[in-house]
């Protein structure tokens, strides 16, 4: 019962820290995704989880149709403009970590002061003149041992080879979303990284020319020769319609297009909790709904194999006056305290295995997780149905109990 009990808490609790990681990507400032054509899962999760190999990349002229003017080297409004309040370039493809188990992206400061409304545990936000600068996630710096000051080189995969560093200016603060699992470079310097750029970058700076590399760093890479992973964007607030009403329209333009798609990320990890998630959640559930169900025939079995044991006690409480009322609710009061007992054990079982197991949560969620960490309706709901399992477990026996022959019992012992 106890290993039952507490296999059912740990599914609990570990379907809401899942249910969770996924709903986190719901609170990241932006409402729609823009990328390449391909795999809306895909793009979903390569660009709000960085759980995915990212995509093929969208050109640099197409990321500008959804910047205002001010934004651009032509000083145009782009096409989509209108129905943008603030649109963020990515860059992914790069990895830190001696697994690589930690995604560099390529962004802008924006992302931070103005999208996610970030806040640093220490330092600050990296400057677009600062080619060569990086902030990191709360999660990258604790596994790490990041300090603001230490540099890292991103390589391209794991094993792949190292290439310019980047300096830690700011490190930020726990959100429990994605972005604490994520080290943030200047999309400028991301560019210089080679292969990094059509064409590559020692094709812009060729060998023969004179500039030192300090000052290579210092050039950002020609427009032509860039291009980005997705954008992600927060839709503008049109004639007083809220952002959310303007989304499903330019959504729907982008899609109707060859050159990228669009997914409103919040539907697309609706539907991914819907397909994926629960029904697993409810799978595994109901495996370990069985397993306490098993332990309860188990009881069922125990007692009812015992009464021929104790049958002569029996009979003596009911010449001594107890009634067979009294004798079946012995049986059935000891059936629910075996369970009630085990339940009680398993649930701090269950707790302390997730507790153990929180260092690679929260490894593999970015949720903080602890050993305090409860489901309280669903466990709640644990109390109730422990005692009606261990009743009907207990009938039978108590049955027996209460058809108990006085007589044959007490002539029966010797």
């Amino acid at each position: 019962m106890a290993l039952g009990v507490s296999l059912v808490v740990a599914v609990l609790v570990i379907g809401q820290i899942v249910e969770k990681s996924f709903a986190s990507g719901n609170a990241l400032g932006y409402n729609v995704i823009i990328g390449a054509k391909g795999g809306r899962l895909d793009l979903l999760l390569n660009t709000v989880y960085y759980l995915n190999r990212p995509i093929e990349n969208i050109p640099w002229e197409y990321y500008q149709e959804f910047l205002h003017a001010g934004q651009r080297s032509d000083h145009k409004n782009g096409k989509y403009s209108d129905d943008v309040d603030i649109a963020i370039p990515v860059c992914l493809g790069d990895v830190v970590g001696e697994a690589g188990q930690y995604r560099v992206v390529g962004t802008t400061p924006e992302l931070f002061s103005q999208l996610l409304h970030s806040t640093f545990s220490s330092g600050e936000n990296f400057k677009t003149p600062d080619f060569t600068t990086a902030v990191v996630g709360a999660e990258v710096a604790k596994h790490m041992g990041f300090k603001v000051g230490d540099s890292f080189s991103p390589a391209h995969g794991v094993g792949g080879e190292k290439h310019m560093p980047f300096k830690i200016v700011g490190i930020l603060d726990r959100t429990s979303t994605p972005v604490d699992r994520a080290a943030y470079v200047n999309m400028e310097g991301f560019f210089l990284i080679p292969d990094h750029a059509k064409g590559h970058v020692e094709e812009v700076h060729k060998p023969g020319e004179k500039e030192e590399p300090d000052e290579i760093l210092k050039t950002p890479l020609p427009e032509d020769q860039r291009e980005v992973t997705s954008v992600l964007i927060r839709t503008a607030s049109i004639g007083g319609a809220p952002p959310e009403l303007v989304a499903p329209d330019l959504v729907k333009h982008v899609n109707k297009e060859f050159v990228a798609q669009a997914i409103e990320p919040i539907k697309e990890i609706t539907v991914l909790t819907n397909t994926f998630v629960r029904p697993m959640q409810w799978i595994l559930l109901i495996l370990t709904v069985l397993i306490v169900i098993v332990a309860g025939v188990g009881i069922m079995v125990s007692i009812y194999n015992s009464m021929s044991e104790r049958r002569h006690e029996i009979a003596v409480m009911r010449a001594l006056g107890a009634h067979r009322g009294k004798i079946m609710m012995i049986v059935l009061t000891e059936s629910i305290m075996l369970a009630l007992g085990g339940g009680l054990l398993g649930w701090v079982a269950g707790h302390l295995l997730v507790g153990a197991a929180a260092p690679v949560i929260t490894d593999y969620t970015g949720v903080a997780v602890n050993f305090l960490q409860f489901v309280p309706t669903a466990e709640l709901i644990l109390i109730p149905g422990l005692i009606v399992l261990a009743s009907l477990a207990g009938y039978m026996p108590a049955v027996s109990a209460y058809r108990t022959d006085v007589g044959r019992a007490l002539t029966a012992t010797p």
